[in-house]
């Protein structure tokens, strides 16, 4: 069972944020064929990849995986806290966004062999009405052998377990009426089929009794990685020659697999500029975002 920590000490804070300045250095090939099993997976028709095939926006998220040993794993199915990221005693995490810059003079692409260095940048503390809640910024930077390609800001927030008597926010009404839309049907094969291919096997995407009743959820939670590689994959549907060049998201409130969800796009007067958010199927704002577009 999942233990129930609901607040921070001073030691304990003071200790998580001595992992500021910390860095990890990690290589990869971005190698065919999870951009062949991506692409299904987002019901997509693209050409097979070769080498030279330029790799998507946030399609990167299918390397550079953690690959823990069995042993090392914890009870929700992520690696034992400790490592690169801090030991943060709070049992829920959540990908809560993240902001991401591209070089269009030189873009990932099959075939390259990248590095990505990673630093700890900030560990921020808020209490919160539910309890204590701790934000950790990590700030990557991903290098083919032409040099940088892309710089990424991630956003994570721990939290304290649910409980009954928890305050509810408030929802957000997601904006009508966007030119580009499209539903997205979350069962649970496509959370798999995700889960698999960035080999995260943190339990709330595939496990339904350990998310409802250790975490307290209804049902089994969309990742919001796959949210935001949804939102720039209905950029790409309808500007298919556009480089994106940068792109932000901020995740607002949990997604289920339990019913259908809608993402949403607005280009600005210009194009240049897209306004992008997700909806939950009672029209809540889940997550919104914008992509800059070369």
């Amino acid at each position: 069972m999942t233990q129930d920590i609901r607040t921070l000490d001073a030691a304990t804070l003071a200790h998580l944020q001595s992992w500021v300045g910390k860095t990890e250095t990690l290589s990869d090939d971005i190698t065919a064929a999870p951009v062949r099993a991506l692409s299904a997976t987002l019901d997509r028709e693209d050409a097979l990849p070769v080498s030279g095939t330029v790799l998507a926006p946030l399609w990167h998220w299918l390397y550079f995986l953690p690959q823990h040993r069995q042993s090392e794993i914890g009870p929700d199915g992520h690696a034992r806290r400790g490592g690169f990221l801090p030991p943060v005693p709070l049992p829920r995490r959540m990908w809560a966004g993240g902001r991401l810059q591209w070089r269009p003079d030189n873009p990932l692409r099959v075939g390259d062999a990248v590095q990505r260095n990673s630093r700890i940048a900030s560990v921020t503390h808020k209490a919160g009405r539910s309890g204590d809640l701790l934000f950790v910024l990590v700030q990557h930077a991903v290098h083919n052998a032409q040099g940088l390609a892309l710089s990424e800001e991630h956003d994570i927030v721990y939290r304290a377990a649910a409980q009954a008597s928890d305050p509810v926010p408030p929802p957000i009404t997601a904006e009508a009426g966007a030119p580009w839309q499209r539903e997205i049907v979350p069962d649970a094969v496509l959370l798999f089929r995700y889960s698999a291919l960035t080999f995260n096997g943190h339990r709330i995407h595939y496990d339904r009794q350990y998310v409802t009743e250790v975490e307290g959820y209804p049902g089994l939670i969309v990742h919001g990685p796959l949210i935001a590689t949804l939102l720039v994959d209905l950029v790409r549907r309808h500007a298919p020659d556009a480089f994106i060049k940068s792109f932000n998201f901020k995740a607002l409130r949990p997604t289920f697999d339990l019913h259908p969800f809608r993402l949403n796009g607005q280009p600005s007067g210009d194009g240049k500029t897209i306004r992008l958010w997700a909806q939950d199927h009672e029209g809540w704002l889940t997550m919104q975002g914008s992509a800059e577009l070369a």
